[in-house]
């Protein structure tokens, strides 16, 4: 009698399985900017580990499990990413033209992209202008960002310094910023005097923003716009 109760419990148990943990959202980050490692001068300073986390990780860290990507162009010439997966370019490198290809494929197949494209970028570096060590000062992103029917422009008269623009309720800390331009054919929709554009690629989506200062200093007034970003792209 028991052994055959043991039988039955084992058969409900394979018609009902326990119920897998859901998986964790990936979320793909390539930036320039001092987000994963702190601005160190050697590899030694960087592996140390006592600098304080950019304020930044810990928000994408509650979204999904971050993945920091050196290209966004496998071996296969893929995007190494889940296809619906998430991802972040925050004042990136210049994209060589097989990653151009990699980043259009991915979004158009459902990926969702955040992507911070600053023409003119203000943050404090250790690094002399021109050090690869250091963030990239322009971004350099016209090929891929034309191919949506974007253009980055800049206005090099507009003063300088900090100041709050609205977002949908939520103000976003800029410092010359630059402004997206849509052709008529692109399925995007500019907010903020255009310096945020939202985008409707294939299956996927793009909000990209002309400016980068949101990663600047503290979290103090800068949280709430990066949070708002994050989880208007994930919904």
């Amino acid at each position: 009698m028991r052994a055959l109760g043991c039988a039955l419990l084992l058969a409900v148990a394979a018609c009902n399985p326990a119920p897998s943990k859901p998986t964790k959202r990936v979320i793909g980050l390539s930036t320039s900017l001092p987000l994963i490692w702190a601005e160190t001068g050697d590899i030694r300073g960087q592996l140390a580990g006592d600098a304080p986390k950019h304020w930044a990780m810990a928000m994408l860290a509650a979204r999904g499990h971050v993945v920091a990507l050196d290209t966004l162009a496998g071996p296969d010439g893929v995007l190494p990413l889940p296809s619906k997966g998430m991802l972040v370019l925050a004042q990136p490198r210049p994209l060589m033209p097989e990653e151009n290809v990699a980043l259009d494929v991915w979004v158009r197949g459902g990926g969702r992209l955040l992507l911070f494209a600053d023409p003119m970028l203000t943050a404090h570096s250790d690094f002399a202008l021109g050090d690869p060590r250091g963030p990239q000062r322009v971004a350099m992103l016209s090929p891929i960002l034309r191919h949506w029917g974007l253009e980055l422009q800049f206005e090099p008269a507009q003063p300088a310094g900090e100041h709050d623009v609205d977002m949908a309720g939520v103000a976003l800390r800029v410092d010359l910023a630059g402004r997206f331009v849509a052709s008529p054919a692109a399925r995007c929709r500019l907010a903020a005097g255009g310096i945020i554009a939202e985008c409707r690629l294939g299956k996927g989506r793009v909000i990209a923003v002309a400016d980068a200062a949101v990663f600047d200093g503290d979290d103090a007034g800068r949280s709430a716009a990066l949070a708002s970003l994050l989880d208007r792209l994930l919904r």
